[in-house]
Parts: C-alpha cells; structure tokens; sequence
C-alpha cells in the first residue's frame, strides 16, 4: 500500500490513527490523531510527536525489532479529566518499505466503570466492617468481663441491636439498588394515583413526624393524578424524601409536598407532574448538590450514620425516577431548607 491509499484508509477510521514510515518519521495522520497529538504530525520524528515512553517502547518494538504487534496504554489529562487510550501498533507494508501503523481506542469508560466498581466494592467493605467490628467488640466483653454485670450486659446487647439493624438497613438498600438497576431499562407500563400514593406516605410517616413534632402538609393533592408508574417504587421515592426532609429538618418544622400540573413540561416534552419535598433545615451547599446521588455520598457522614442514613437512599431514588423517563431537581440555599423535585411524565391520559 502506497502512502496515497494509506492516507485514504486513515480519513476513513473514526478512532485516531498514523502511520510511521521506516525513517521513523510520521508519514501519515487522520483527523482524530491530530485533535489527539496536535495539528502538525506528518513529517515529524515520532519521538517529538508520541513522548510518552510505554508508547514510543511500543513504536520502538514493532519498527526496529520487527516484532508484528505492539500494544501500550497512552495515559492524557484533557480539560482536567484523566483519559485512557489502549494503543496498538502493527508492522505493514508503506510502498517499498515496512512501516507501523498505530491506532488509539478511547477507553476511559471502560477504567471509569472498573474504577466505580472497585470504590463501590470499597464502600461496602467500610460501611460493613464497623458495626461488625462493634459487634464482635461486645460479644468478646460479654463473654468476658461483662458476663455477670446486667446493666452493661443491657447496655451493650442495645447498642449491638442498633448496630446490627444498621447493617440490616444496609443489605436492604444494596438488594433494592441491584434490584432497581435491573430493571432502569423497563419502562413501567401500569398507571397508578399518584396523589393516592403521597396520602399513603404521609400515613406511614404520621408517627415519625409527631416524634420530632413536625408535620407533613400536602399542597394540591385532592384530585387524581393519573400517571404510568411502578407503585412500590415510588412509593420508595416519595418515602426517603420525605423522610429526609423530616431527618435534616428542625423538630417541630414542616414538611410540604407540593404537586403541580403542567400541560407540557419543557425536559420532558409532553405532559408532566412535579413533586417537590421542602423542608426548612439547614439547606445543603452547592458545592454538593451534585455529588448527593452518588452512593455512599454523605454531606455530613456522621450525622448521617447516626441517623441511621446507608448513603444509598438517593442514589435509589435517581435509578427510580430514571426508570420512569422523570427528572430529579435539588434547590437548596444554606440557611433556608432545601426542595428535592421529582418530574414525572404523565403519558397520554392528561389530566
């Protein structure tokens, strides 16, 4: 192949591409290589171009060594994100004389996946090992210098209680996130009433709220509101929000759910309800706000362990409202509370 037809097949490619001839200079570029290494590649030493050392080790092995294959990773940090190409270099034909063609595959979202299951892997490890190492703590007292003192033995056997309904409340949230994760990709076809369902969740959470003398107020709630939904799981939506808001919110405060109807939403096109949850806490800074869905994100980890919080309940929360083609919104100011707003498409039944 002459470098005429070379450069013909790399225009075509849509991953980066060059080819270096046996002077080792850059004989030839697509387009994607050169946003890659920068505008000015054929003719250059490939050296200059290439830099770095896993590469031109690659280049170096296949070129000079006559190797048929080379394969590196070229390691680049572009507008401060880290990005990962695999590079694989080949020995071919360039007229009369053999040269190598390197081609790059982007596969930063293969690393970033690889990278969140480890973190997530992680997580789980850390937020199991400290009540387990709570409770192992206690069992070896009781058995030991504790075994004939009751007000310890009470006292210990409570705290063991709260720590393994901790992890209890841990389990269950992993098994729902897998569950819901498995499911984000089918669409909910049953319609359901969505002011039916919020009544509901205002009567589960009655008597929390009366604990913390606090009251949940729903704002336009008296009509149906028909929309296609999974019960269960907004009912799980509508729960932790509300639940959070009357957690992070000041005793004796209000909770208001707010619902409002609009004949064509902007984000969703068509139809749509929007569900706030307002509460009058301590507000969230928005620094963040887009960090809350993570899991295992916690603006204050220590209160949130305290108040019984996995970290998980609102990266729940986003797979739900995804899976139902909605929206999630947080607005929050310090000082003044924070409204968590669920967007939810109605279908073609409006009202």
């Amino acid at each position: 192949m002459d470098l005429t037809d070379l450069g013909t097949v790399l225009t075509g490619l849509s991953r980066p591409a060059l080819a270096i001839s046996n002077d080792e200079r850059i004989a030839a570029a697509n387009e994607p290589a050169r946003a890659l290494f920068g505008p000015n590649l054929v003719g250059r030493h490939y050296i200059t171009a290439l830099r770095q050392p896993s590469i031109l080790d690659c280049v170096e092995q296949v070129l000079k060594r006559r190797t048929r294959r080379g394969t590196a990773q070229y390691l680049l940090t572009d507008r401060g994100r880290d990005t990962t190409w695999d590079a694989a270099a080949a020995l071919v034909s360039l007229g009369e004389a053999e040269g190598v063609l390197l081609s790059f595959e982007d596969v930063t979202p293969m690393h970033e996946a690889g990278q969140m299951r480890r973190d997530f892997v992680a997580n789980v490890s850390h937020e199991l090992r400290t009540p387990l190492t709570a409770l192992l703590g206690f069992i070896e007292t009781l058995k030991g210098a504790a075994k004939d003192d009751a007000a310890a033995r009470d006292r210990f056997l409570s705290i063991m209680e709260k720590e393994a309904t901790r992890m209890n409340r841990l389990v269950s949230d992993l098994l729902s996130l897998s569950r819901v994760e498995a499911d984000e990709r089918l669409r909910p076809t049953d319609r359901l009433d969505l002011a039916a369902l919020i009544r509901s969740v205002q009567s589960v959470l009655a008597s929390m709220a009366e604990d913390r003398g606090a009251q949940i107020v729903l704002e336009g709630f008296d009509e149906p509101i028909g929309i296609p939904g999974d019960s269960d799981q907004l009912k799980q939506v509508f729960t932790n929000l509300v639940e959070n808001a009357l957690k992070y919110g000041p005793a004796g405060g209000t909770v208001t759910v707010h619902a409002r109807v609009d004949p064509r939403d902007p984000a969703l096109r068509g139809p749509a309800v929007r569900v706030s949850v307002i509460d009058e806490g301590e507000g969230i800074d928005a620094l963040h706000i887009p960090r809350l869905t993570e899991r295992f994100y916690r603006v204050d980890s220590h209160r949130s362990r305290e108040m019984g919080g996995t970290g998980l309940g609102l990266a729940i929360v986003k797979h739900i409202v995804n899976r139902h083609r909605g929206r999630l919104r947080v607005d929050s100011t310090l000082g003044e509370g924070s409204a968590f707003r669920v967007v939810l498409p109605m279908g073609d039944a409006f009202p």
